[in-house]
């Protein structure tokens, strides 16, 4: 058959999102991925410059998403499916352009690891993320914050003459469009994968990629890779060169043979061909390769300790197998960036398929034989050369304007080349970014730009996103000074390091502002940042009062306004030793609020703080679950060993390292 596109409907248990935070992201999330500054000074020096270059100030412009449950209910998700008569490719548009299925027909297997629901867990930079599948990994370490977000997609011409996929979006955090072409031959075992990231503006910009493959994991699964050494990171704050396979009394290349989370990053030669795969007991898997401008590949384990096997669990049903993830990026690590520079791109290759190798030699004691094995397989199923030779056929093509819409994302790209087009600037053939995608979130940053200036809330409801690239802040800074219009200055001023400006903004908008718990709120994170908790936690209670006064509880932005700023002011003043200001923050949160997991957690911290400890250790015996628990958080343990010396129970049981001491 020749490669078909068709547009279907995927269904599954599927917790929903929810609303996001309307509170703006003035710091990242506590992101696991980072390094002590002492560790660099052991590093190549390049690899030292790249982690150093243009780490996350805050999460801006996006919002974080941490308003969802764990209760799942059959949900449809739009699919793309792309197929010929060998594989089956399943997309969804709506979730990153996530590659959630890839199915070899001739011998029914799945390729990837699937995850038989959807339930989004606090992984991503920006909040939920789930598991499974190819992701697409861009903007800065760590998941991508489009990881349940919509991409544009459209069907464009493909380099044999037939149909290819095209994914589409404009990363908010560097301000980069990108495009994802998924092409499927017509007599093809490999999906090809062109990418493109391109810099649109003056000046250089740090860009980050990594594609994300989950696979099936059992005791007899090994991943491969071209390389004798890695550099290991294990959430210790460090990055260590060791030898491949071998590590530590163990052989690292089977995921289940360690005992606690970790990242290989596979030191790859330049000269050697990009690769890697993970076989199972008979020698079959999936194979990734690509063009050499996609030098990085790296196993993600969850190992086989209590908190590794706890993590897959909670990001799926009982009883479904486990996984492991091998990735492919534009560096060395995942802590790097690297520069793109102005009106330049980065495009490479990849191609996924099936792989099957002698399993008495990939599963060997000689790692040599083992690569060999794997490479001249390789060869054999798909040519370098013929990898080179798509790239360089599909190339032309990226700049095709697409044909038959198949899913619509953002309208963030659409304002950026709507300001930009009419500066002269922002030729992006391939990847329209028209104004009819242009929204509700979109509105008042238009009419800052055409008119001057920034248009009241209605009714005083929390604010909306704030753009924070030069431009915008160029704009506000011109704008009539409204109360609205010097809380979004002074949220640009933040993201760009100035403090000290963004705080008299925000304190010129309380002379005029009815609705004052969002600059108050602001003004407490300054505080918190600049060592005065004191004042922080004032500025937090009086933010929380003036919420309290205006809010609409049947209102789903209230409800995660009043939600978002609780968790923000109960910490702020139980790290001030004031938990009866915090208890009176949390006796006015709604009912259903408090049943949350996370409320529970941190009424059990205000029942210690009140020296309530048997009935805090009673939350803990009756049960409860943090939905958005963040990757790497030590809560939990840290809270049930300041209650007893009992060991911790299972279910709460989610480190990431081995305990400090």
């Amino acid at each position: 058959m020749a490669t078909s596109v068709r547009r279907a409907v995927l269904t599954l248990p599927a917790a929903p999102l929810g609303p996001e935070n309307p509170l703006p992201a003035l710091r990242p999330l506590d992101e696991t991925h980072s390094i002590d500054e002492r560790a660099k000074r052991d590093l190549p020096r390049d690899m030292a410059r790249q982690i150093g270059y243009e780490p996350l100030r805050t999460l801006l412009p996006v919002r974080v998403l941490d308003g969802y449950g764990r209760d799942r209910v059959p949900t449809g998700f739009d699919t793309i499916v792309i197929e010929n008569d060998h594989l089956r490719a399943t997309v969804l548009p709506g979730l990153g352009g996530r590659i959630h299925s890839l199915h070899h027909k001739p011998t029914g297997r799945e390729l990837l690891y699937r995850n038989p629901v959807f339930q989004p867990a606090d992984f991503a930079l920006n909040g939920a993320w789930f598991s499974g599948g190819i992701e697409w990994n861009i903007g800065a370490t760590g998941h991508t914050t489009l990881s349940c977000a919509p991409l544009h997609a459209a069907l464009v011409p493909a380099p044999d003459g037939g149909e290819m996929v095209r994914l589409w979006e404009w990363e908010p955090l560097r301000g980069l469009p990108f495009q994802v072409d998924l092409w499927l031959p017509d007599d093809s075992d490999f999906l090809h994968v062109g990418v493109r990231i391109r810099n649109p503006h003056q000046g250089p910009a740090p860009v980050y990629w990594w594609s994300n493959i989950a696979v099936p994991e059992d005791e007899h699964t090994r991943v491969i890779a071209p390389a004798d050494e890695a550099w290991h990171f294990g959430y210790e704050r460090s990055l260590r060169r060791v030898p491949v396979p071998e590590y530590d009394d163990a052989d690292r290349t089977y995921p289940l043979r360690g005992q606690y989370p970790a990242d290989y990053f596979y030191e790859v030669p330049l000269g050697a061909r990009k690769w890697i795969t993970s076989l199972d007991a008979a020698g079959h898997g999936l194979v990734q390769t690509s063009t050499d401008t996609l030098r990085g590949r790296k196993l993600f384990l969850w190992g086989a300790g209590r908190g590794g096997r706890r993590w897959q669990r909670w990001l799926t049903e009982p009883g479904t197998p486990g996984y492991a993830e091998i990735q492919a990026g534009l560096a060395r690590t995942q802590l790097e960036h690297v520069k793109l520079d102005g009106h330049d791109d980065f495009s490479w290759l990849e191609s996924y398929g099936p792989l099957e190798a002698d399993p008495g030699t990939v599963h060997g004691a000689d790692w040599g034989a083992a690569r060999a094995e794997v490479d001249a397989r390789l060869e054999r199923a798909l040519p370098r050369a013929d990898v080179d030779a798509a790239y360089e056929a599909w190339l032309p093509h990226a700049d095709t304007e697409p044909g038959e819409r198949l899913a619509t994302g953002s309208g963030w790209g659409a304002l950026e080349v709507m300001r930009g087009t009419m500066r002269g600037g922002y030729q992006l053939p391939g990847t329209p970014f028209d104004e009819s995608m242009l929204g509700e979130q979109q509105a008042p940053w238009v009419e800052l730009f055409t008119q001057g200036t920034f248009p009241k809330t209605r009714n005083a409801e929390p604010p909306g996103p704030t753009l924070v690239a030069p431009h915008w802040r160029d704009m506000l800074e011109t704008a009539p000074a409204e109360p609205l219009t010097e809380y979004h200055l002074g949220v640009t001023q933040w993201h760009a390091g100035d403090l000290a400006q963004a705080v008299r903004s925000w304190e010129r908008g309380l002379q005029l502002a009815t609705s004052r718990w969002p600059l108050l709120r602001c003004l407490a994170v300054a505080d918190r940042e600049g060592g005065n908790p004191e004042r922080a936690a004032d500025q937090y209670a009086d933010a929380f009062d003036d919420l309290c006064a205006r809010r609409v509880d049947e209102d789903e932005s209230w409800t995660a306004a009043t939600a978002s700023l609780a968790r923000e002011a109960i910490a702020a003043l139980l790290a001030v030793d004031r938990p009866r200001e915090a208890r009176r923050v949390w006796d006015r949160l709604p009912r259903e609020t408090r049943q949350r997991g996370v409320f529970r957690l941190m009424e059990a911290q205000l029942l210690l703080a009140e020296g309530e400890k048997a009935a805090a250790r009673a939350l803990f015996d009756a049960g409860f679950e943090v939905a958005d628990l963040r990757e790497g958080a030590e809560t939990l343990n840290e809270v049930w060993a300041s209650l007893t010396d009992d060991p911790l129970p299972e279910a709460y049981d989610y480190r990431m390292r081995p305990a400090a001491g």
